[in-house]
């Protein structure tokens, strides 16, 4: 029998879908060189063990499936009934034995790879909403999935930089964590420069007369703006250097 290929056609989209799939590859590359006794150590997220993010990424994608079932069929089917709903899920499948840990990933990875290659064509610019209540396309979802299994991969703490996460990756996440701070207000004179690149590409409050300026290649300033530690960045205002870089705004 012939292999089964996703319906859409659009190069675009069928990018996206690849780097979501190398991401989960990827996490699943990271979860199978830990242990079942590594699965109790920390991670690199505050009160997480990596229980619970193997845990939250496992679910995580059951999550993001019923929105793609709730474009193909026209049924609402919400990520989840609330937050609160969200959270006791995850700490109930940090609960779980080894295996069956480990098998909520993969099992849930395949059923969202599946529902996504199943998708009509016509379908992926069906709105659905997500947990934070942003009504987007079904192909948003890709991007959704994109960001939670390459930076969760990192979260994981067993070696994963985000020198390993694509520079397209990287820069979509850039630009969304940046986004967020400025529809918050929250990016009041700082700004953001990313080097190691022909020219620095700057973020942030760019206006400002006499801002903070971040500085550091595109993996270190993504780390940073995602709260996960400040090496390899640099910090000034008015040219006098400070050390360390102040910490990000809240991304999430």
């Amino acid at each position: 029998m012939a292999a089964r290929h996703d319906q859409t056609t659009d190069p675009v989209l069928l990018d996206g879908l690849l780097q979501a799939r190398r991401g989960t590859a990827f996490f699943a590359r990271k979860l199978k060189e830990l242990t079942d006794a590594d699965l109790d150590g920390g991670s690199l997220l505050p009160c997480w063990t990596r229980r619970h993010v193997v845990a939250h990424v496992g679910y995580n994608a059951r999550a993001v499936a019923r929105l793609v079932e709730w474009a193909a069929t026209g049924v609402e089917t919400p990520m989840y009934p609330s937050v609160e709903v969200r959270n006791h899920e995850i700490d109930f499948g940090a609960t779980l034995s080894p295996i069956a840990l480990r098998n909520l990933f993969e099992h849930s990875a395949v059923h969202l790879n599946v529902e996504w290659r199943d998708l009509p064509a016509d379908s992926w610019h069906h709105k659905v909403k997500t947990v934070q209540g942003r009504t987007v396309p079904a192909e948003e979802t890709v991007w959704m999935r994109t960001r939670e299994v390459w930076v969760h991969a990192v979260d994981l703490d067993n070696g994963a930089t985000f020198k390993d996460i694509p520079a397209p990756v990287l820069d979509r996440l850039l630009k969304d964590i940046t986004g967020a701070w400025h529809a918050r207000g929250t990016d009041k004179d700082l700004v953001v420069e990313v080097t190691g690149q022909p020219s620095p590409v700057t973020y942030g409050n760019t206006a400002a007369t006499s801002p903070t300026v971040v500085s550091g290649s595109l993996p270190a300033i993504a780390q940073w703006a995602t709260g996960r530690g400040t090496g390899g960045t640099t910090a000034r205002r008015d040219r006098e250097s400070l050390t360390p870089a102040p910490p990000a705004p809240a991304w999430i």
